[in-house]
C-alpha cells in the first residue's frame, strides 16, 4: 500500500481529507460494536441458541480478517478513492440485506460481506494519512483519527440500543445507512488519486491457502460443540483442510519468487512477538462485548437500552486510554503494554466475580477500565511490532498484523461461547443433582406457587432457574478465562527490544 499511497495528495485541503477517512474508520468501527447490543434480541427473533447467535460476530470479524490483505492489491490495481468508494458501497448493501434478513443464514452471509467490504476501509485510511501529512504533522493527525476510531463505538451502542428497544434489531443495520452517504460524499469530494499506478501480481495460491486455512480454522471452532467435535465427519474435514491448506501455505511461502507474505518478516524478534501479542489483544478487545449483552439481557432481564449504556462506557474508557497514551509517550512502551493488558485483566477478574445481582454501576466502572487498557496496550504495541522493520516490508507486515488480530478475536470469542455452554451444563447438572424434595436446601419459597415440587408450573421454574444460576457460572469461567489470557501475556511483553 505504501507504494502507491502517495497517490491520493492534491489539492485539498488535509483537514477535509482527514475528516473523509476518519468517517471511513468510524463507520467500520461502529459495526463492531453495535450489533453486538442486539444480540440476545436476534436470538430471541431469529430463533437461534447462544453459540449460533455468536456467529453474527465470529463471521464477520473473519471475513475482515481473510479480505484485509488483499487491500494492498486491490490499491495498485484500483487506487485508493475507487477501492474506498466501492467499498462503502458494498458495505451499505450489505447491511440493508442484514436489516431485511428473516433468517439466521442469510444474515450470516450479507454479514460475512459487510466483513469482506468493510475490510479496506481501515488500514486504506491510515495510508492516505501518512501519504498526505508531512511526517511532523502525523501525530496530530493519528490524534484526530484515533478520536474518530472511538467516538463511533462509544455513541453507538446506546443509540442502537435506544432504537432497538423502540422498535426492533434491524434498526442498528438502518441507523448505519446515513453514515455511509456521508462517508460516500466525503470520499468522492475530497479523496482523489492521480493516474500514476503500479499494478502488482497477488500470489493467489498463498492467499487462497492462508484463507481456507483460517477459515475452516473458525468453522471448526463454531461448529464443533454442536456438532460433538471429532464424531463428526464434518469437523474431520474441516480439520483436513486446516492441515492441507495450511501445508501448501508454508510451502509456496518458503519456495515461491514473491510469497504472498515474505518469510524475511518473522526473522525479526520485535515483528515475532508482535504477531503474538496482537494476537492475545485480538482475543481480549472484542470478546467481552458479545459476551456481555447476551449475559445482562437473557440472566438478569436487562433492556436493549441500558446495555447499549453499558457498552458504551468501553468506548468511553478507550478516550480517556487515548489521552493517557499521548501524555506516556516518553516512557518505555514495555510499560503502556504491560499496564495496559494488566487493567484488561483486571477488569476480566473482576467481571468473573460478577453474579446474577450485579448492579449496572460495577458492570460500567468495568468497561472503562478494559477501554482503557485496550488504547493503552495497542498504541505502543503498533510502535514496536514495526519499529525494527525495514520499510520495504511494512505493506506484507501490516497485512498478517492486522489478520492475526482479527482472526483472534473470532476464535476467542467462540472458545469463550464454548466455555459458556459446556461448564454451563456441568453447572446445570450439579445444581441439580442436589435439589431433590428431601434435600435440606429445598425449603423453596411458596410466593404464587413458584420454585414447588408440587406443581407441573413450580418445577418448570425451578428447572429455568437453576438452568440461569448454571449459565452464570459459565459465564463467570468464560470471563476467569479471559483475564488469565490477559496476565499470560505479560511475560511475552518483557522480551520486546527497544530500538536504541
Amino acid at each position: 500500500m505504501s507504494a502507491t499511497a502517495s497517490s491520493t495528495t492534491s489539492n485539498i485541503p488535509r483537514g477535509l481529507i482527514l475528516l473523509a477517512v476518519s468517517l471511513c474508520t468510524m463507520l467500520y468501527a461502529i459495526t463492531l460494536t453495535i450489533v453486538n447490543v442486539v444480540l440476545p434480541q436476534m436470538q430471541g427473533a431469529l430463533s437461534a441458541t447462544p453459540d449460533q447467535i455468536s456467529w453474527v460476530v465470529t463471521l464477520n470479524v473473519i471475513a475482515t480478517a481473510v479480505a484485509t490483505p488483499m487491500t494492498g492489491w486491490m490499491v495498485a490495481r484500483w487506487g485508493h478513492r475507487n477501492v474506498l468508494l466501492w467499498s462503502i458501497i458494498g458495505f451499505s448493501i450489505a447491511s440493508v440485506l442484514c436489516a431485511l434478513a428473516d433468517t439466521l443464514v442469510p444474515l450470516l452471509i450479507y454479514r460475512v460481506g459487510q466483513g469482506a467490504f468493510g475490510a479496506p476501509l481501515v488500514p486504506l485510511a491510515q495510508a492516505i494519512i501518512v501519504a498526505v501529512y508531512p511526517p511532523e504533522r502525523r501525530a496530530f493527525a493519528q490524534g484526530i483519527f484515533g478520536i474518530a476510531v472511538v467516538i463511533g463505538p462509544a455513541i453507538a451502542p446506546a443509540i442502537g440500543g435506544y432504537l432497538s428497544e423502540a422498535y426492533n434489531w434491524r434498526m442498528v443495520f438502518l441507523l448505519i445507512l446515513p453514515l455511509c452517504a456521508a462517508t460516500f460524499i466525503a470520499v468522492w469530494l475530497w479523496v482523489h488519486d492521480t493516474n500514476e499506478r503500479h499494478p502488482t501480481s497477488l500470489n493467489w495460491t498463498g492467499f487462497l491457502a492462508l484463507s481456507i486455512a483460517v477459515t475452516c480454522g473458525q468453522l471448526m471452532m463454531d461448529r464443533g460443540e454442536r456438532l460433538d467435535w471429532w464424531d463428526s465427519f464434518e469437523i474431520l474435514a474441516y480439520l483436513a483442510l486446516i492441515v492441507a491448506a495450511f501445508w501448501v501455505f508454508v510451502v509456496d511461502t518458503m519456495t515461491h519468487e514473491k510469497p504472498f507474505i515474505n518469510p524475511r518478516l518473522f526473522l525479526d524478534r520485535n515483528f515475532s512477538i508482535g504477531l503474538v501479542l496482537v494476537f492475545i489483544y485480538g482475543m481480549l478487545n472484542i470478546t467481552p462485548t458479545v459476551l456481555i449483552p447476551t449475559m445482562l439481557q437473557n440472566l438478569m432481564g436487562y433492556p436493549d437500552s441500558m446495555i447499549g449504556i453499558l457498552l458504551a462506557s468501553r468506548g468511553a474508557g478507550m478516550v480517556i486510554g487515548f489521552f493517557a497514551v499521548a501524555q506516556m509517550a516518553k516512557f518505555d512502551p514495555r510499560i503502556g503494554m504491560i499496564l495496559g493488558v494488566a487493567a484488561i485483566g483486571i477488569s476480566g477478574w473482576n467481571m468473573a466475580l460478577f453474579n446474577l445481582e450485579v448492579d449496572p454501576l460495577t458492570v460500567a466502572l468495568n468497561g472503562i477500565l478494559q477501554g482503557i487498557g485496550s488504547a493503552i496496550m495497542w498504541v505502543p504495541l503498533s510502535i514496536v511490532a514495526f519499529a525494527t522493520l525495514p520499510i520495504h516490508l511494512l505493506p506484507d507486515a501490516s497485512s498478517i498484523f492486522h489478520l492475526l488480530r482479527n482472526f483472534g478475536s473470532s476464535i476467542f470469542i467462540s472458545v469463550s461461547v464454548l466455555a459458556i455452554s459446556r461448564t454451563g451444563r456441568i453447572s446445570y447438572s450439579e445444581l441439580a443433582e442436589n435439589i431433590t424434595p428431601f434435600s435440606d436446601n429445598a425449603q423453596f419459597p411458596q410466593v404464587m406457587g413458584l420454585w414447588s415440587f408440587d406443581t407441573v408450573q413450580g418445577l418448570a421454574a425451578l428447572g429455568s432457574e437453576v438452568t440461569r444460576q448454571g449459565l452464570m457460572v459459565g459465564y463467570a469461567n468464560s470471563f476467569a478465562l479471559y483475564a488469565a489470557v490477559a496476565f499470560a501475556a505479560i511475560p511475552l511483553m518483557l522480551l520486546v527490544k527497544i530500538k536504541e
